[in-house]
């Protein structure tokens, strides 16, 4: 379930809420039950996509080959 940040503008407090995506937009009250809050724009990384292969949008590995050599020497 994705995670939205908000801040509560009378005590400055940052905090997070679990939610639907249907539900994004809709106000959430912070824990000292402040209603004056802001939904803040958040990034997302994401690293290590391709299992260690190296680094996303790098070159292409190596295509497999066959026979006794795996394919270098073209036999």
């Amino acid at each position: 379930m994705p995670r939205y940040e908000f801040r509560c503008r009378a005590c400055g407090d940052t905090f997070e809420v679990n939610r639907p995506m249907a539900e994004a937009g809709r106000p959430a009250t912070c824990p000292q039950g402040h209603a004056d809050t802001v939904k803040l724009l958040s990034t997302v990384a994401f690293t290590g996509g391709r299992g260690g292969a190296g680094p996303v949008g790098g070159p292409p590995a190596p295509a497999g080959g066959g026979g006794c050599c795996g394919g270098a020497c073209g036999c």
